[in-house]
């Protein structure tokens, strides 16, 4: 049985347009569906990225509006002080200081000065005025507490405010009216002349009036209006430093409760990370991963974005339920797949009907083609007859496979030897490497000194150096730039680090060093290459530093402070073979850092051509110093860093060597 019909006398039953649309169909079926599910999981991530995006910055939005309100708290507390210490002669201004610190901070909910137990005589034995803003917000209510049953003397936070130095927000508790409404207090001590503490200013803020901004409710009619947005689907909670909660959708829980006892009732070990995270004031995000590890608050799995309040000892957490998350990643990766497989159909229907008019005439000239396409240049070409742009097409096909037979034979040869140079530099990179220290620590089994170095070179094989070795207990070693990059500059890199190897095994004194390396690289340097170098001799026991600089950048000490070695201008090695090089000393403290680097530091350049620059490299010193996180690996480590945020992606200009010694 035949399900085709035979049109024309041609060998084949089915046309070429149908065969060509099914081929180009089935391809384009293959790469859709590959694109489809590369779609469908960048649709996915897309989610999951913006989700951390909208949560920080949904999450910075709140804790900045907050931060704004304590910070208006304190400014106002700060600020008073100074009126309180004039006016401590005079009680009876105190009330009305209070009062106007209730009236001009619409975020005050009341304050108070509590004085020492006898401190004002005429006033009795404890004397504490305070303001508190009426149930109306625009009135408000004068009272002096202490006269009666409120004895706070020896109230926890008075004791601990009397000892403290500075102001600081203390834990939350209820006030207010039957004593039901959670509050946080700024306790600031009150000083005299002889700056002694004789009272406690306590400014008392609102928990639910403080993270009032945090929540939204959102009801059905927000669906219908379209008012509807991602952040109905969140909710936020805050704790202080010991887990207390200071705000959750749940009102009960505020100050009652603890998030802390709570993941500690939980099986997932995420919780308690979480917890832990968040009362050591860390900021970052927190969610399942592929290892099984689910995040579960409240029996939900939860995407967590946590931050601390600055100046104190908050955290806010922002909660995302995963399947919200999963469903929007279902629904845009869903709508891409339609779009695609509707754009399918759309081509199939369109390319099939194209093709079945436009290859009529080309039907011998197909098979021909085909066999070109799989790789068949030789492959005999129809004869034609008609003058035409048939004919021209066949001509071009012809002509097309003899440039294809030569360009790919070009090709063949181009690309074996492009792979044996490129095999030849990946040798000699290795033996370069090879070369330099790679071991590290390299001496574990001392502790008075500790060394760690890098060289990344900007070509395959570069020009830039370092070693160090151990002597007749004296360190000795050096760190050099060639002149140029590549392969020439490799080559005597690798002289200059042998000769400094030779030289240093029977020569401590390193201007005695350079002496030779320079005469040994001057003579027969037709192609004027020279190598800054500095070297150096430690000497482990006493802490002396002997050494000698040639045209290099002076190295940095790290220690009690930062500061560049003095060093002579010497010349590079490889110049003038006779030159006089001066050596230099310099007493090394225990547990300063010595730190070498190359050009390729100071000169590291952005996509803009500016230098990474010696201002930079300071400044990195000495927030290290300050850290006191100066140990050579993370002196390296951390100038890397700098240096490839810095320059970003532009390409490497030029050699980048480092080296740091520290003297324990």
């Amino acid at each position: 049985m035949k399900f085709w019909k035979k049109k024309d006398k041609g060998p084949y039953p089915r046309s070429f347009a149908r065969r060509l649309t099914l081929r180009i169909m089935l391809t384009l079926f293959c790469v859709m569906s590959i694109v489809s599910v590369i779609i469908f999981v960048i649709a996915w991530l897309t989610v999951y990225a913006q989700a951390y995006l909208l949560s920080d910055r949904v999450l910075q939005s709140r804790c900045m509006q907050i931060e704004q309100t304590l910070t208006e708290v304190y400014v106002a507390s700060v600020n008073t002080v100074p009126d309180i210490e004039n006016s401590l002669s005079r009680p009876d201004r105190m009330a009305g200081i209070m009062k106007r610190i209730v009236e001009l901070n619409p975020d005050v909910r009341s304050c108070g000065i509590s004085f020492r137990e006898n401190y004002y005589p005429q006033k009795g034995r404890l004397y504490c005025p305070y303001a508190q803003r009426g149930d109306d917000d625009s009135t408000v209510i004068m009272k002096t507490l202490g006269q009666g049953d409120k004895d706070y003397l020896k109230a926890e936070w008075f004791t601990q405010a009397l000892k403290a130095k500075e102001g600081y927000w203390c834990k939350p508790f209820f006030s207010g009216k039957g004593g039901k409404t959670p509050q946080v207090a700024y306790l600031l001590p009150i000083r005299d002349e002889r700056d002694s503490t004789v009272a406690v200013l306590g400014v008392d803020v609102a928990l639910d009036k403080l993270f009032a901004p945090l929540a939204r409710q959102s009801d059905a009619s927000d669906f219908v209006d379209g008012k509807w947005s991602a952040e109905d689907a969140m909710y936020f909670f805050a704790i202080d430093s010991v887990g207390t909660y200071l705000r959750h959708p749940d009102s009960v829980r505020v100050v009652k409760s603890n998030f802390l006892d709570l993941v500690k009732r939980s099986s997932v070990p995420q919780d308690d990370e979480l917890g832990r995270l968040m009362t050591s004031g860390k900021k970052g995000h927190m969610v399942s991963d592929d290892d099984d590890n689910d995040l579960v608050l409240e029996g939900e799995e939860v995407f967590v974005s946590y931050q601390p309040l600055q100046h104190t000892p908050w955290s806010v957490a922002l909660v995302v339920p995963v399947f919200f998350i999963d469903l929007i990643g279902y629904l845009m990766g869903g709508l891409m797949l339609l779009f695609i497989i509707s754009g399918i159909l759309v081509v199939f229907f369109a390319g099939r009907r194209g093709i079945k008019k436009a290859s009529q005439p080309l039907r011998q000239l197909a098979q021909s083609a085909d066999e070109v396409a799989k790789g068949n240049f030789s492959a005999p070409l129809p004869e034609i007859t008609t003058r035409d742009e048939i004919h021209q097409l066949r001509d071009s096909f012809e002509n097309m496979q003899q440039s294809l037979t030569t360009y790919v034979a070009e090709l063949r040869d181009a690309t074996a030897q492009k792979a044996a140079i490129e095999s030849e530099l990946k040798v000699a990179h290795d033996i370069q490497m090879s070369m330099l220290p790679k071991t590290f620590p390299p001496f574990p089994e001392r502790s008075d000194v500790d060394v760690y170095g890098s060289l990344t070179p900007a070509k395959g094989v570069g020009g830039d150096l370092f070693d160090f070795f151990i002597r007749d207990e004296k360190l000795v070693f050096c760190i050099g730039d060639v002149s140029g990059k590549g392969v020439p500059a490799s080559l005597y890199m690798a002289v200059t680090r042998s000769l400094f190897r030779n030289v240093g095994t029977h020569e401590t004194e390193p201007d005695h060093i350079v002496a030779a390396l320079n005469k040994a690289q001057s003579e027969g340097n037709d192609t004027n290459m020279f190598v800054t170098i500095f070297v150096g001799v430690l000497d482990l026991a006493t802490g002396m530093l002997h050494y000698c600089n040639a045209g290099h950048d002076a190295p940095l000490l790290i220690g009690r402070d930062v500061g560049a070695l003095p060093c002579d201008p010497n010349l590079p090695i490889g110049v003038i073979s006779d030159f006089k090089f001066t050596k230099q000393e310099i007493a090394i403290d225990r547990g300063t850092t010595i730190f070498l680097f190359t050009d390729g530091l100071n000169e590291a350049e952005d996509a803009t051509h500016a230098q990474f620059g010696d201002m930079r490299i300071w400044t990195a010193a000495r927030r290290l110093m300050a850290e006191g996180n100066h140990q050579p690996r993370s002196v390296v480590d951390s100038m890397t860093e700098a240096v490839r945020a810095f320059v970003g992606d532009a390409e490497q200009s030029d050699d980048l060597t480092m080296l740091a010694i520290q003297l324990n």
